[in-house]
């Protein structure tokens, strides 16, 4: 079980939303992360917090820190699809477009039309896949339990 901590932004008796305290993630620690195409578009975009609903099954209420887990099995689930489909469509459009009709096999702008054509519709099908997910015990993040609340620290200097 993958473990976040979180706190409670909204709650009733059925559902919470609840939103990390930190975003854990690789760019912070990378070596590579002033050099990096995802480390530039974080700081070009931000990054907008994360609200995830959870079933309410611990009676939390508005304020309370929690863990919250999702099963290594669905977070594999969910990033395969992420990563290998937009990649698995590009690949298989650019060779789908090598070989259309009006392609005479050595033109490189049909076969750069069906990799963007082939990505795009497989950005579309993961999409809706990641939808479908969203119904999945595996994949479907969970309340773990209440957590400690962190402590304040005041530096007087």
């Amino acid at each position: 079980m993958i473990e976040q901590e979180a706190v409670v932004l909204r709650a009733d008796a059925q559902t919470a939303v609840v939103q990390p305290l930190k975003r854990t993630g690789g760019c912070s620690s990378c070596a590579a992360s002033g050099a990096c195409g995802t480390s530039l578009l974080d700081r070009i975009l931000g990054r907008r917090p994360t609200q995830i609903d959870v079933v309410n099954d611990l009676g939390v209420s508005v304020g309370d820190n929690v863990v919250i887990g999702i099963a290594e099995a669905g977070l594999l689930k969910i990033a395969a699809a992420a990563y290998l489909g937009p990649l698995f469509g590009l690949m298989v459009g650019a060779l789908l477009g090598r070989h259309l009709p009006f392609a005479d096999g050595t033109s490189e702008l049909a076969s750069l039309a069906g990799a963007v054509l082939g990505f795009a519709l497989a950005l579309r099908l993961v999409a809706i896949y990641g939808r479908s997910l969203s119904s999945d015990p595996v994949t479907r993040p969970v309340l773990l339990r209440r957590a400690q609340p962190r402590p304040i620290s005041v530096s007087l200097a």
